[in-house]
């Protein structure tokens, strides 16, 4: 396997590898990472469909990436995704992969049109005092010491940052900025988290920090994940003839480890209250998802709250990769991630409006028609005065086929589930659907006297906990997670977010199909380069674009310097003065 980027290689067809037809594969999920890693099976490796096979234990497809309409429950979305257009891996893969909504076209084709013709932005990103644009106004609102502390971290070694957290190395500066509001509430990172991971996001998106006060940088599917990504990907396998096995749990898997030789030789199924064993022979191939942040989720209802369960049960995901670990340093160590869900739950709640009375709110705040069917909040609006620290989005209704169109489906989602709302005087763990969609109203503006009213018969709230939600930024060093294909494995790879890739940034539908891809590519020997992840870190026109940005469209002359670090800018100055250097500082916007 190899990196490459341009358009010389993204495009070939790579020759089929030697003897593929008799190989076979076994995958542990049906996960975005291992139905993308299903389909580099067919595309690129050319294995014929009848020998891929898929185990999971839920009834359908998909993983976290769900989306589902739950009989006497209605309409869940345990999240949803953000994605970019320098998303490599992802838009190799959905070019190849068919719309089941518009005949001869892909789904990258589908996706493109549909955000071209409707660009997402934001016109109003934080909210305060009942539903008032809070008019951050698209400032980050850094000091000049707070720019350095982010500046420092972006070019700290990986190395000097392992098993340290964000409060390690940034202080107040930054942590009480507009720029820390948006930042954390985008991508649910806690004070807590890992300062690594915050690094790594930084390098990979510093091409989109001027958007990140607007969300315009991001895109976003017509339907929900499950129905815009997870289903056509499965059509596509179908079609080929991919095997899977549903309600059917992996309860371990053995290795043999001979010095620098592993070899996975069989795992252990459990269907219909029955145990059986799958050995694996000399061509076959294992795909092992490791891990999952929505393990134990438990969804709740109307007037039911959510248990709240930490403990690492048999059978699950983290179960499973604790088996795994136990048998090679090599294969990570998961109790890093799972070790201390106060630092990473967080709950996801879908409120499914019934009438028209709580629309007014919605459009007071996001400025645009809930049921217009284009772009409505244009990502997460957050109340930073939200005790939970809540926040919430809608995208483009409807969000479901099967969703009457005079309904609008709201998803929000609150940080700190442990602390008391403002107007419902519980934790929000503590609480039922009714009651935190009776908080979500306080915040988007309802009057007190009919707030009850319409949490109770204009809205049906379903909300879930998550208690290992953000657990792929929990403070890790390198060897944690285990590389994709670790050191001397033979038939075997580890894929998804808990797997280690270069670079990429995890919780991203990019990390799981990159994950999937260097997968494929290394175990089935395709020979076909790996899009490199975007380069933008070594773009000097985004570090500038970026360095701007952070400072609120001040140049860098204006910032308070000692008299030595003056004398230095000054010489610099004079060294790239009349050329091409100086153009482009100026340009930018640098002096």
């Amino acid at each position: 396997m190899y990196y490459s980027s341009g358009n010389y290689e993204a495009f070939a067809r790579p020759l089929k590898p030697e003897g593929i037809e008799h190989k076979r594969a076994y995958f542990v999920g049906t996960g975005l990472a291992a139905l993308s890693a299903g389909c580099f099976l067919v595309r690129d490796a050319q294995m014929p469909g009848k020998n891929i096979h898929f185990f999971d234990r839920d009834p359908i497809a998909g993983g976290a990436c769900d989306g589902w309409n739950y009989p006497e429950i209605g309409y869940v979305m345990r999240g949803g995704r953000e994605m970019d257009n320098h998303f490599e891996v992802m838009w190799d893969l959905f070019r190849s992969i068919p719309s089941i909504e518009t005949e001869g076209v892909s789904v990258l084709d589908e996706y493109y049109w549909l955000n071209k013709a409707d660009p997402n932005y934001s016109l109003c990103r934080v909210t305060e005092k009942q539903g008032q644009n809070a008019h951050t106004d698209g400032k980050f609102c850094l000091s000049d010491k707070a720019a350095l502390q982010l500046t420092h971290l972006i070019f700290t070694p990986d190395e000097a940052l392992e098993g340290k957290r964000i409060t390690d190395v940034l202080d107040s500066e930054v942590l009480d900025s507009n720029f820390w509001t948006y930042w954390r509430t985008m991508f649910a990172f806690y004070d807590c988290n890992s300062a690594l991971e915050m690094k790594r996001y930084m390098q990979r998106f510093i091409h989109h920090i001027d958007g990140l006060p607007d969300l315009r940088a991001l895109r976003f599917t017509k339907y929900n994940q499950y129905e815009s990504m997870i289903l056509p990907m499965v059509r596509y396998l179908e079609s080929h003839g991919v095997n899977f096995h549903f309600n059917t749990q992996v309860m371990d898997v053995r290795f043999e480890i001979h010095g620098e030789k592993k070899i996975a030789k069989r795992v252990e199924l459990l269907a219909d209250g029955r145990t059986t064993f799958l050995d694996l022979g000399k061509n076959d191939y294992l795909f092992i998802t490791n891990g999952s942040n929505v393990e134990n989720s438990s969804i709740g209802g109307q007037d039911k709250t959510c248990e709240y369960i930490t403990e690492i049960r048999p059978g699950g995901s983290f179960d499973l990769w604790r088996k795994i670990a136990a048998q090679d340093s090599a294969f990570g160590h998961p109790e890093k991630f799972y070790g201390n869900p106060e630092e990473c739950n967080w709950m996801g709640v879908t409120v499914n409006t019934l009438d028209d009375k709580i629309l007014p709110y919605i459009k007071n705040i996001c400025q645009r028609d809930p049921l217009s069917g284009k772009v409505v909040t244009g990502g997460i609006v957050t109340a930073r005065d939200s005790g939970w620290l809540l926040s919430w989005t809608i995208n483009r209704q409807p969000q479901f086929h099967s969703q009457p169109k005079d309904q609008c489906l709201v998803w929000l989602y609150g940080l700190f589930t442990d602390r008391p709302g403002d107007y419902v005087k519980k934790s929000m763990r503590d609480c039922t659907g009714r009651e935190i969609c009776m908080e979500w109203l306080y915040h988007i503006g309802v009057p007190e006297d009919q707030i009850g009213e319409l949490a109770s018969n204009s809205a049906r709230t379903i909300p879930v906990m998550m208690p290992f939600a953000s657990a792929y930024f929990m403070p890790r060093a390198a060897g944690d997670r285990p590389d994709v294909i670790p050191e001397g494995a033979v038939n075997f790879a580890f894929i998804g977010n808990f797997a280690e890739v270069e670079r990429d940034t995890v919780f991203t539908t990019e990390y799981s199909m990159r994950t999937a891809m260097v997968a494929v590519y290394t175990l089935m020997n395709v020979d076909r380069g790996v899009p490199e992840v975007w380069g933008s870190i070594y773009d000097v026109r985004d570090l500038l674009k970026a360095t701007i940005s952070m400072r609120d469209g001040k140049p860098i002359t204006e910032m308070k310097l000692g008299l030595i670090e003056k004398i230095a800018i000054g010489k610099v100055l004079d060294l790239v003065k009349g050329t091409d250097v100086e153009k482009l500082l100026k340009e930018y916007r640098v002096i």
